[in-house]
């Protein structure tokens, strides 16, 4: 697969500048991250909650945790985990567990810590386990421009 078709579509919508970086195959953003031989400050990860209102996504580094109570306080919802079985109707083109960032993209309200705003490049998963898209920050938030920044995490 390498790059969703969705992300594909975003990026040449948006005119982005970018590189795909391939690794070995990985499970976490930790390992994705030592893989790659990137910071992990800089790769994005991407997490999906819901609640009876439906799902929302999360994008702040890889070394950072979520912490719901600032999303909860941020977005007026009591979010939880979206389990993830549920999410391959939603995200079809993408594997479970390597979710690009642009979720604006499949309909949910995406929220973008400002962590990742004060790194030089910002690198996330593409689609699947194997490749990363590279890009420069200024890029990037031009790609997430329809997400609503804040601060909702913090460093592990």
């Amino acid at each position: 697969m390498s790059v969703s078709a969705t992300l594909e579509d975003c990026l040449r919508d948006k005119g982005s500048h970018y590189k795909i970086l391939h690794h070995p195959h990985t499970r976490t953003s930790i390992e994705t991250a030592e893989a790659a031989h990137i910071p992990g400050d800089r790769l994005a990860k991407t997490i999906v909650l819901e609640d009876e209102h439906g799902y929302v996504a999360a994008v702040l580094p890889s070394t950072y945790h979520l912490q719901l109570s600032e999303l909860w306080d941020k977005t007026g919802r009591r979010l939880v985990l979206a389990d993830e079985a549920e999410l391959r109707e939603l995200f079809k083109d993408c594997d479970i567990g390597a979710l690009h960032p642009v979720c604006t993209a499949y309909g949910l309200q995406t929220y973008l810590d400002e962590s990742l705003v004060r790194q030089p490049e910002i690198y996330f998963e593409a689609g699947d386990h194997e490749a990363l898209i590279q890009m420069h920050t200024a890029q990037f938030l031009d790609l997430m421009d329809q997400a609503e920044r804040g601060n909702f995490s913090y460093r592990m």
